[in-house]
C-alpha cells in the first residue's frame, strides 16, 4: 500500500471509529478486561510484553517494540443475562399505608428475575504506530472503555409500573479514548513511553423520576436525554528485558478529569461529576521453551477516585431531607447526601485489584493463546439497590485466541471471552432488608465476547 493511500485509510478508519464506538461492557467494574485482540486472548495481560499498536492502551512503553503497523478490530459483546431479583416482602411508601418513608423503592414480583433488554453490542478499535527512527515511535490508539448499560422494561414488573415505579428504567454509559503516545527504547532493551489521553463520554438515564424527592435537582435526574462530557489525562509506562527471556513492565494512568454531565447534575454527586478513575499495572513475562511464553499482570482500578461511583447509597438516607418532609417544601431534597449533592449517594463501588495470567505458543504460522483473570467485584452487599442499574459483578474471565499470519505482512487475530455468571445479594437499604421484614435484592450477570482484528505491518 502506498504512503498516500495508507494515510487515507488511517484517516478514514480513525474518523469512523470516533463516531461508532458504543460501549456497553462491564467486565472489571466498567473497565474492559483487555484492549487489543492479542491481549484479550491472554485475559488482558500485556504490561510487560506488547504485540501490536493497541499496546499503548495498556503500556505506552510497549509501542517501542511493535514496529510500524496498523491494527483494526471489532468486538461483539453480550452481557446476557443481566438481571435483578427481589426476595422478601415489598413495602408501600409510608403515605400509602406502608411503614417506611419510601417503601421498598424497587418493583418486582418476589422471586421472579427482571432481565434487561439489549443483548448485543458492537465495539470497534483502531491503532497505528509510526517508527520515527530505530529507537523511537509515535502512535495513536482509539478504543472504548468498559461501560454500563441496562434497560429494564416496565412490562416485566408488576402492573407495568417499572423498576422504580416510573416506567422502563436503565442507564447507558459510553466512553471513548484517543491515546496519542511516544515511546523510546535504548540499546539494552529497555523502553519508556508516555501518552496523552483525550476522553469523551456520553450518558443517559431513564425511569428514575421516583428519586426526584431525594434529588438536589429533580429536573436533571432522568428522562433518557443524552449528556456529554470531555476531558484529558495521561499514561506513563516502562517495559524492558531484565534477563534472557524475562521481561517486566509497569504503567500508570492518571485520573482523567471530565466535565460534568449537566443533564444529570441531579443524579451524580458533585453536580453531575463523573471523572474516570486512575489505574496502575505491573507485569512480567517469561519465555517457556523455544516457542512459548507466560504473561502475568496485576491491575489496580481506583474507583474511590470518583464520588459518583464510590459514595455509598446510605448517604442518601442519612444526609438528605426529602421533599414533602417537615422543613422541606420541595420540589427536591435538601442536604449534601441528596442525589447530585456535594456528598450525594452513589453506587458504593470499592477499588479492585485484577490478577491476569496468560500463555501463548507458536506453531507453524499461527500463535495460540489462553488466559484467565480474577478479581473481587466492586459492589458490596449493602449497595445492590442502585446497582440494579449497573450490575458489574463479574469476577472471572476465561479467554482464548489466535493469530494467523497472512501474506504481505498481514495477520488475522481473534479472541473470545467467557465470564461465568456471578451475583451479589444484599439487604435493600430502603426497607431494612429481609432480616427487618423487608426485601433483599440480588443482581446477576454473565458475559460473552468475540473480537476479531486485522493488522498490517510495514
Amino acid at each position: 500500500m502506498s504512503v498516500p493511500n495508507r494515510i487515507k485509510l488511517i484517516s478514514a478508519v480513525a474518523v469512523s471509529s470516533l463516531f461508532t464506538v458504543s460501549v456497553a461492557q462491564a467486565t472489571n467494574g466498567y473497565f474492559s478486561h483487555g484492549y487489543s485482540t492479542k491481549e484479550k486472548g491472554l485475559a488482558g495481560a500485556g504490561t510487560a510484553y506488547s504485540q501490536d499498536a493497541m499496546a499503548a492502551a495498556t503500556n505506552p512503553a510497549g509501542m517501542a517494540f511493535v514496529g510500524e503497523r496498523m491494527d483494526i478490530g471489532l468486538a461483539i459483546f453480550s452481557p446476557v443475562p443481566r438481571n435483578y431479583t427481589l426476595t422478601g416482602t415489598p413495602h408501600a411508601p409510608e403515605g400509602e399505608g406502608g411503614t417506611y418513608p419510601f417503601g421498598s423503592m424497587i418493583n418486582a414480583a418476589p422471586g421472579v428475575a427482571v432481565e434487561s433488554d439489549n443483548d448485543f453490542f458492537l465495539i470497534p478499535h483502531f491503532a497505528y504506530n509510526w517508527q520515527l527512527d530505530n529507537d523511537s515511535t509515535a502512535g495513536v490508539s482509539v478504543y472504548g472503555n468498559g461501560g454500563m448499560n441496562t434497560e429494564y422494561p416496565a412490562s416485566a414488573t408488576p402492573f407495568g409500573a417499572g423498576t422504580f415505579g416510573s416506567g422502563t428504567a436503565g442507564i447507558n454509559l459510553e466512553q471513548l479514548f484517543v491515546n496519542v503516545s511516544l515511546a523510546k527504547k535504548n540499546s539494552a532493551g529497555h523502553a519508556v513511553g508516555a501518552s496523552l489521553i483525550l476522553a469523551g463520554q456520553r450518558f443517559a438515564a431513564q425511569g428514575l423520576e421516583a428519586f426526584g424527592t431525594v434529588s438536589a435537582d429533580p429536573d436533571n435526574l432522568s428522562g433518557n436525554r443524552h449528556s456529554y462530557s470531555y476531558g484529558a489525562g495521561f499514561k506513563l509506562g516502562y517495559q524492558g528485558e531484565i534477563a534472557d527471556g524475562i521481561r517486566v513492565g509497569a504503567s500508570y494512568q492518571s485520573e482523567i478529569a471530565m466535565g460534568e454531565f449537566d443533564e444529570y447534575k441531579g443524579l451524580f454527586a458533585e453536580g453531575g461529576g463523573f471523572d474516570i478513575p486512575s489505574t496502575y499495572n505491573i507485569g512480567a513475562s517469561f519465555d517457556v521453551g523455544p516457542s512459548g511464553m507466560i504473561v502475568a499482570d496485576v491491575q489496580r482500578i481506583n474507583y474511590t477516585d470518583v464520588a459518583a461511583v464510590s459514595n455509598p447509597i446510605s448517604n442518601l438516607f442519612s444526609g438528605c431531607l426529602p421533599a414533602g418532609f417537615t422543613g422541606n417544601a420541595g420540589p427536591g431534597g435538601m442536604g449534601a447526601g441528596c442525589l447530585g449533592g456535594s456528598n450525594g449517594g452513589g453506587f458504593g463501588w470499592e477499588d479492585i485489584t485484577v490478577f491476569k495470567l496468560g500463555y501463548q505458543f507458536e506453531s507453524g504460522d499461527n500463535i495460540y493463546r489462553v488466559g484467565y483473570s480474577f478479581t473481587d467485584q466492586p459492589i458490596p452487599e449493602s449497595e445492590t439497590l442502585f446497582n440494579t442499574l449497573a450490575p458489574a459483578v463479574m469476577e472471572q474471565h476465561f479467554t482464548a485466541g489466535m493469530t494467523m499470519k497472512m501474506a504481505n505482512n498481514q495477520e488475522f487475530n481473534i479472541a473470545g471471552m467467557y465470564a461465568p455468571s456471578n451475583s451479589v445479594k444484599g439487604p435493600n437499604p430502603a426497607d431494612g432488608g429481609e432480616a427487618m421484614g423487608g426485601t433483599d435484592i440480588e443482581i446477576e450477570m454473565t458475559q460473552w465476547e468475540l473480537q476479531m482484528g486485522w493488522a498490517w505491518k510495514y
